[in-house]
């Protein structure tokens, strides 16, 4: 098995969050990682502290719903590294709000950032993978992709469409061109995501949550983790990740 320290890894919404942590994770274990989001200052202090722990990391702004940003994002990777092992698509945005608001830009952001973003990252990747005949698609999706919720109709549809992606391309292309897949599929955890929700009254009721103990995002970043160092033969397909607390 190929050592980690020669492995490149990119991960989309690298500027907080799950993002955040499994960049940290990955370059911890000794990978290259390529730290890819909007908010430049962010990536560009945690190359900083990556890099002060002895780690290696490349900071390239991107706006994933930006086709050709995403196209760049790789281009810029393969151009300095020569090689691009694991693909982290975690950008993602949950702006939730109860379908009769009809927050319509709402939607089209979601769809366009979490739908629309893991496909063009994935696009701009996959010819590198299958001219080595090998790489590893890692997609942070959500229970949400499992369970339908009062206020997440949009958001639901959103990481449902990430968890089909994920299970078509796994199907495709694991056999054939020895390229895994990892759909990742957190609960309830301690992001920004929230920040986004402008529904007050879907803000009354993420208020009343805050009894329960969200899972962090470091919780995630392991699974991530555990995925990536399986042998060659393992493909780690799906992982559900839930707080203890957390029942459905």
């Amino acid at each position: 098995m190929e050592s980690l320290n020669e492995q490149v890894a990119v991960v989309t919404g690298a500027s907080s969050g799950i993002g955040e942590a499994t960049a940290r994770k990955l370059a911890a274990a000794g990978m290259t990682v390529v730290l890819a989001a909007r908010r430049e200052e962010r990536l560009k202090q945690l190359q900083q502290e990556i890099e002060e722990q002895e780690g290696r990391a490349l900071v390239v702004p991107t706006d994933v719903t930006d086709r050709e940003a995403a196209q760049r994002l790789v281009d810029q990777t393969l151009e300095e590294y020569g090689r691009l092992d694991v693909l982290v698509n975690n950008a993602g945005v949950m702006p939730l709000s109860f379908v009769d608001k009809v927050k319509l830009d709402e939607w089209e952001w979601m769809v366009d950032v979490n739908v629309k973003g893991v496909l063009f990252c994935t696009a701009a990747a996959l010819p590198a993978m299958l001219e080595a005949g090998r790489g590893h698609l890692v997609n942070i999706s959500s229970v949400a992709g499992r369970r339908v919720f009062p206020g997440g109709a949009v958001y639901c549809a959103t990481k449902f469409a990430v968890r089909a992606f994920s299970e078509g391309l796994r199907r495709e292309l694991a056999p054939k061109h020895g390229i895994r897949v990892t759909n990742v599929e957190p609960g309830a955890v301690t992001t920004e995501l929230p920040e986004t929700i402008t529904d007050e009254d879907i803000q009354r009721t993420m208020e009343k949550m805050q009894a329960m103990t969200f899972l962090e995002p470091e919780d995630i970043a392991e699974a991530v983790h555990f995925a990536v160092v399986a042998p060659p033969r393992m493909d780690v397909a799906e992982v559900l990740v839930m707080p203890t607390d957390q029942g459905s």
